[in-house]
């Protein structure tokens, strides 16, 4: 007889948009708690479900989704006629479409032209990123006034504030600041090196990068499977045009840059 599961409850999965039964073999929810129909896992969830509560109409936008190899990016694609995949591959020239379907490009380097989408997602893609900044502010470059990025990254250290875990030399070599953290990654099979263990200090290192405006949302909803460690989804909004007044002065008022701001680009440069 195989073991009873760790968590099991019934509930509606956000991802596959059904009533479902909910499922962990074991304690770390994260990766085990998985949908009994789509087989989709709490971080999608959370971030399906942000998506549909911020636009709606997502179906009918033009959506990016960078690196994405989950069952959440299956949903975005089959029903998003806007949808454009892309993956790192530097085998494939930027800005080419691969056989496979995706498209190559470089996140910190997009061939994309200005204000291209309407939403772009990354799932767990920045924590394995070399330049954060440049790929925060091509993401900004892309999106439409009013669009916005959202994300999962695991926020591991939450309040501890942002270490870097590795960084790359001027000569292209990798140096290691921490032992080697790697996770799966269907476009290499050795894997995806961690780069950056995150805080919350990451919004406002992705904002002053950008000129985004970063929220953080935390949901613990375990009727919608939404339930495990490191699951926050980030949302990155790129403001509409400012009004003007009749004298002709802009109504947008300068950000005041939180405490952390310097902290944050000391260690991650």
């Amino acid at each position: 007889m195989s073991a009873a599961p760790f968590l099991e409850c019934p509930g509606w999965c956000p991802v596959c948009e059904q009533d479902v039964v909910f499922a962990s073999p074991d304690a770390w929810l994260r990766d085990g708690l998985k949908c009994s129909a789509c087989g989709s896992i709490p971080r999608e969830r959370a971030l399906m479900r942000v998506l549909a509560e911020l636009a709606p109409d997502w179906r009918r936008l033009a959506l990016h989704e960078s690196s994405g190899c989950s069952i959440s990016s299956n949903r975005l694609r089959e029903q998003c006629p806007g949808y454009v995949a892309t993956q790192y591959d530097p085998a494939t020239p930027w800005g080419h479409k691969h056989p496979n379907g995706y498209r190559s490009e470089d996140l910190e380097a997009q061939t994309f032209a200005d204000e291209t989408f309407d939403i772009v997602v990354t799932q767990d893609v920045f924590e394995h990123l070399f330049a954060p900044d440049r790929a925060i502010a091509e993401i900004g470059r892309t999106l439409k006034p009013g669009g916005f990025h959202i994300c999962t990254v695991p926020i591991v250290r939450k309040a501890e504030g942002s270490v870097r875990r590795a960084r790359r030399r001027p000569d292209g070599s990798v140096e290691h600041l921490a032992e080697p953290e790697y996770h799966g990654n269907p476009m290499d099979p050795d894997g995806s090196l961690v780069t950056v263990d995150w805080g919350y200090d990451i919004a406002d290192y992705l904002d002053q990068a950008s000129g985004l405006s970063t929220t953080i949302h935390t949901i613990d909803d375990l009727s919608q499977g939404i339930r495990a460690a490191y699951i926050e989804v980030l949302v990155s909004r790129k403001t509409l045009p400012s009004a003007v007044d009749l004298d002709g002065a802009s109504d947008r008022r300068p950000r005041r840059r939180k405490p952390f701001a310097a902290l944050a680009r000391r260690l991650l440069g």
